[in-house]
């Protein structure tokens, strides 16, 4: 059994790393004013990374080598790449063009595959230890750090990489406010992801 996950863990971190670099690529041959700042700046693109660098992590360091802090880190990445799939789907569907994710298949590898995949994995192989909802929410600071990078960065090169985010379209006002309104979910999100994977331990115990 552990043996195929891990052969499914790289098989599907291979193919989101093929997806990333022929959008990468295909934008850069294709879209004159292509930056790759602004598309390492998307946080699509960042979680996508992280969750393919920790679905091999998960392949290198064994079970019984895992850490509390390796099993932080983990859900973290999980929790990051759900809130992309979900964020997506409620916010974003159907501007694929505008966000340069009209390539079908690369859209549904970064939006819905790895999303999925991330948390099938996290409940097929839950934590080894016990995590806190404090450390859940030490999650949160990333979505917080990668907000105010966004807000600073667009403010100077005027580019936002979400409408939700565009602080010249609807003023900081509404734009913080969106992110309030997000934050609930993001909090109720990280202690469902803390409570299933104790629950999924406690039961291989």
């Amino acid at each position: 059994m552990s043996r195929m996950l891990n052969v499914a863990r790289l098989l599907l971190a291979a193919a989101a790393i093929v997806a990333i670099s022929y959008q990468f690529a295909t934008l850069n041959s294709e879209v004159p004013a292509f930056s790759p700042a602004n598309f390492f700046s998307f946080f699509t693109i960042q979680t996508n990374l992280f969750a393919i660098a920790m679905l091999g992590l998960v392949v290198i360091v064994r079970p019984s080598e895992r850490s509390v802090l390796f099993d932080g880190v983990r859900g973290a990445v999980t929790l990051y790449i759900t809130i992309t799939g979900v964020v997506f789907a409620l916010l974003l569907a159907g501007l694929q063009e505008s966000l340069d994710t009209h390539i079908a298949w690369v859209d549904f590898t970064v939006h819905k595959l790895m999303p999925a995949v991330l948390v099938v994995d996290w409940l097929l192989d839950p934590p080894r230890h016990r995590l806190s909802l404090k450390t859940g929410l030490v999650w949160l600071l990333y979505p917080l750090a990668y907000l105010v990078y966004t807000l600073i960065r667009g403010d100077r090169v005027g580019w936002y990489p979400y409408p939700f985010l565009d602080v010249s379209r609807h003023g900081y006002g509404q734009v913080l406010l969106n992110c309030a309104v997000m934050l609930v979910g993001f909090v109720a999100a990280s202690c469902a992801f803390v409570a299933a994977g104790n629950w999924r331990a406690a039961r291989r115990s």
